[in-house]
Parts: C-alpha cells; sequence; structure tokens
C-alpha cells in the first residue's frame, strides 16, 4: 500500500502525520473538553507516541487515521479515518471511522466533511462491506455526526471493556453499510 496515501475535500487535507502534528495533537488532547468522553487527557508524551501509532499504521496499511489539515491555514485541526476495531470490543472484527478535532475548529461542518470523504475510500477503495462508529451514550455530538454521516443506531449498546468510568461505558454504536453509502450518494 502507498504510505502517502492523501485525501482532499473542498476544505480540507487528510494525510499522513508530520512531526509538526505532535505539538497541536498534544494541546488537543490535554483540553478537558475535546477529552470529555474520553477516560482521561494525555499528556504530551502519550499524545506523541499515539500520533507515531497512528502514523505507523498508516504506512504499513495505507489508511488510518489521517492527521486532518485545514486547506486555507495549513493548520493541524485533528484527525478523521478508519481504525480495525480493538479484538477486546464484541463488535469486533470490525473497520471503525472516528475523530477527533481541536476545539477551535468545532461548529464548522469538519468532522463530517472528512468523515463523508473517509466513508468513500472505505467503500470504493478498500471495497469495505460496513463501518460502524461508536461513542460513550452520554457523547450527542458524535452521534450527531454519525447521523449526518447517515449511519443507523443499531440500537446494539455494549459496555466498552476498556473504559472503568461508569458515565462513559455505555457506549452505542452506529453502522453504514456499502449499499446504504451507496443509496445516499444517488
Amino acid at each position: 500500500m502507498n504510505s502517502n496515501k492523501i485525501l482532499t475535500t473542498e476544505r480540507l487535507i487528510l494525510r499522513q502525520w508530520k512531526s509538526e502534528d505532535h505539538a497541536p495533537f498534544a494541546e488537543l488532547n490535554s483540553c478537558k473538553e475535546v477529552m470529555e468522553y474520553f477516560p482521561n487527557t494525555l499528556n504530551e508524551v502519550e499524545s506523541t507516541n499515539l500520533a507515531l501509532k497512528l502514523a505507523q499504521l498508516i504506512s504499513e496499511r495505507g489508511w488510518g487515521l489521517w492527521a486532518v489539515e485545514e486547506k486555507k491555514t495549513s493548520k493541524f485541526i485533528g484527525f478523521v479515518g478508519l481504525h480495525n476495531s480493538s479484538a477486546e470490543l464484541e463488535v469486533s472484527p470490525a473497520t471503525e471511522i472516528g475523530w477527533r478535532l481541536s476545539k477551535q475548529f468545532w461548529g464548522k461542518g469538519y468532522a463530517t466533511e472528512a468523515a463523508e470523504k473517509v466513508l468513500e475510500f472505505a467503500f470504493n477503495d478498500l471495497n469495505i462491506e460496513s463501518v460502524i462508529s461508536f461513542t460513550a451514550v452520554v457523547n450527542k455530538p458524535s452521534q450527531k455526526v454519525m447521523c449526518r454521516l447517515k449511519m443507523t443506531n443499531t440500537e446494539q449498546n455494549f459496555k466498552h471493556p476498556l473504559v472503568s468510568n461508569t458515565q462513559l461505558k455505555e457506549h452505542v454504536l452506529y453502522k453504514i453499510t456499502k449499499d446504504e453509502w451507496v443509496a445516499t450518494t444517488l
């Protein structure tokens, strides 16, 4: 696979990670509001290690959770992309779509715009049959993005085995199949 696969939208570039992304990524991951629906914030070392791991996965597979850059400013704004769900999850094996953006870029439609491009890649380039997304039941903003992507709530909530915080443990599961996605693009 080509480790330099780049996806573009009208306003965004989804690309391989760069070392210059590490500082703004650490800032994003240390923000309590951005990480509200995650078990904890990440310190600089944890954040950099995550960025390096995500970059390695893209290098190995040619796809993954891409760094996202705003075209007009060339600023790193977060990540959006695909990930093979963790083996500990009862929904596995599955391909998951996910996103995490810096707070200053919320409310602009960027998560939806980038995720739409990622779904196109998943279904057209990778020929994946379905894509899932999940989040804590209390994370209504991410669920709104899932709905804008025309994903459907499977009504199969699950307790995330890697989350101990009781408020965040129960997760909602959304899914879209290739056929459903094709129908939304007609």
